[in-house]
């Protein structure tokens, strides 16, 4: 949220300009930071606690109606009592809006998507004793566009991921933090919020 709040006071004035349209919103380029709440993540959900990230993303609207998401997420959190967890999620998403009238200030939104993911588990007092996975995610939620200005909107989303990949988890034995990985793939959810700031640099057609 601080990177948020920094990137809004910087640029202020800059995103009080107006954005000439060619031919509605269709076209238009945005660029945006974001921070994100991971819940019931880990393999442990309910003791690994809340992860907490930040991230980019660029908006490409293909029509009126559907613009699309592509975005980087960095989250970190506590796996247990001697391990934390790291996850990058690279992915998009699309973007539906369902209304056809537009509210003055805010635009709600289906969403849909995909990401690869990828996971290290690390030990708290030694930091190369590690395990890492690739995963790949499908996710869907809903969101809302907040209007700051004609350039500027707040965006919130709530959504759920699934993750297809293989297990790893942690175990404390004899003194010891051992890493463990299971055969074969599991599935693994959790919910994702996300607050970001977005600014429309251009109408490319």
């Amino acid at each position: 949220m601080r990177l948020i709040i920094a990137f809004l006071l910087c640029y202020t004035s800059v995103w009080a300009q107006q954005l000439p349209l060619r031919n509605g919103s269709g076209g238009l380029f945005s660029l945006g930071v974001r921070t994100t709440l991971s819940g019931f993540n880990g393999t442990n959900a309910l003791a690994s606690g809340t992860g907490f990230g930040i991230g980019g993303q660029f908006r490409l609207q293909p029509a009126a109606s559907v613009n699309t998401d592509w975005f980087f997420d960095y989250i970190t959190e506590n796996a247990g009592d001697f391990a934390n967890r790291t996850d990058y999620h690279i992915g998009w998403s699309v973007l539906f809006y369902p209304l056809k009238n537009q509210m003055p200030f805010a635009r709600p939104y289906i969403l849909a998507g995909h990401c690869f993911d990828y996971t290290k588990l690390q030990e708290n007092a030694n930091r190369n004793n590690y395990m890492e996975r690739w995963s790949s995610a499908i996710q869907g939620g809903i969101g809302v566009h907040l209007k700051l200005t004609d350039r500027l909107d707040l965006s919130l989303v709530g959504q759920y991921m699934i993750h297809l990949g293989t297990d790893i988890h942690e175990e404390y034995v004899n003194g010891q933090v051992v890493f463990h990985q299971e055969k074969g793939g599991t599935l693994e959810g959790h919910l994702l919020f996300n607050a970001s700031i977005n600014y429309k640099i251009a109408d490319l057609w």
